[in-house]
């Protein structure tokens, strides 16, 4: 945790810049200081105007209004599971090979991954052409590191050695439109239409330390690729609501594949997460969350994604999950960071049944900045 802890220091920097003040509603701030308006006669933001910032696409603006914002999410798994059941890296190394009797193909599983993070910084703008459509475009970078055990021979549990491999780049873009369908007080029901663009490198490549203690230079498997390689849709429909200092809502998204690239495409998706806060002063929210998510295997196969390995194997991906959050949101209320926005929230699962052998997810965080215009 000490990576997302240092960056969580930012947040405190917000506090000393929040001034307690009457609420309001959320994106009804009010216009910039001018010549004749000091920030003291602005009313307060509220802190939970937003949800929290694991949730995509979760609020509208007002016409003309662009918000900017910046997340780091960082996610770690380690330890391996089969459904429900946990495993040690020896017992895996004792699976079958789904490869066998391909050419050079031993008859169980040698290269077992230890450990795997994914970091990733996304980049987002928000337009509101109108009070109805808002506008999302995000882009991401991404990073992730996977390190193996090397089981020597074609079976047995003698470890042969250690590697690492890594990929870095641009990520899969995504465009989106909020359509709203209903505002009764404080309720709003909008509606998420989005595209997610190939624009991911799907074709990494690693050094690789083989069972027979030699290096080679081959394909990265599926959750090492930057991409999804294929157009996705992305559906989403939305609720908000809140009374006094008490706000929630919740959110069912997808993601349809529309295509496969060299053969093969991830699985489709469904998420439903819903969301509660407190708001003890307008500059800052406490929230909690939780997510049920269900993703599918991966459809067909990459014909140079072949090895000893269950990352290689298209079954051993997908999975029903859910997971708790806890997340903190402030807004800055007075001098030039007046209506910057910082939030951070943390995730740790509670419930994982995933298709074949997969390493497990330990915990997961994002720290992330918005501001409106």
């Amino acid at each position: 945790m000490t990576q997302v802890s240092l960056r969580a220091g930012a947040l405190c920097a917000a506090v000393a810049l929040c001034l307690p003040t009457s609420p309001a509603l959320a994106h009804e701030d009010a216009p910039r200081p001018g010549p004749n308006v000091t920030f003291t006669d602005l009313p307060p933001l509220n802190a939970d105007g937003h949800a929290p910032i694991g949730v995509m696409g979760d609020h509208r603006h007002k016409v003309g209004e662009v918000m900017l914002s910046y997340r780091f999410m960082h996610m770690n798994m380690e330890g391996y599971r089969s459904g429900t059941n946990g495993l040690s890296p020896a017992e895996v190394a004792g699976t079958p090979n789904r490869f066998f009797g391909l050419p050079g193909q031993p008859p169980n599983i040698r290269i077992v991954p230890d450990w795997m993070t994914m970091s990733m910084h996304m980049f987002g703008a928000m337009y509101a052409p109108s009070d109805r459509v808002t506008l999302m475009a995000m882009m991401p970078y991404v990073k992730k590191e996977m390190n193996h055990f090397v089981f020597a021979g074609p079976a047995g549990t003698t470890l042969l050695g250690k590697f690492q491999s890594n990929s870095e780049g641009w990520g899969d873009a995504k465009l989106s439109a909020l359509i709203g369908l209903h505002e009764s007080g404080n309720a709003r029901l909008h509606l998420n239409l989005g595209l997610s663009l190939p624009t991911g490198s799907t074709t990494e490549r690693a050094n690789v330390l083989t069972p027979a203690g030699t290096t080679a230079n081959l394909r990265m498997p599926y959750g090492m690729q930057l991409g999804s390689g294929s157009y996705d849709i992305l559906p989403a429909l939305t609720y908000n609501n809140r009374t006094g200092a008490t706000a929630w809502g919740a959110q069912v998204s997808g993601v349809i594949r529309t295509g496969k690239n060299n053969g093969w495409s991830f699985g489709d998706e469904a998420r439903l997460t819903a969301w509660a806060s407190y708001r003890p002063k307008p500059w800052i929210s406490l929230s909690g969350r939780i997510e049920a998510k269900t993703v599918g295997k991966i459809d067909g196969q990459d014909s140079r994604m072949v090895g000893p390995s269950p990352t290689l194997d298209p079954d051993n991906y997908g999975g029903e999950t859910v997971t708790l959050f806890a997340g903190i949101n402030l807004v800055a209320q007075r001098g030039a960071l007046r209506g910057h926005r910082l939030a951070l929230e943390v995730g740790v699962p509670v419930y994982q049944d995933l298709n074949g052998l997969q390493l497990e997810t330990d915990w997961t965080a994002m720290l992330g900045w918005q501001y409106a215009f």
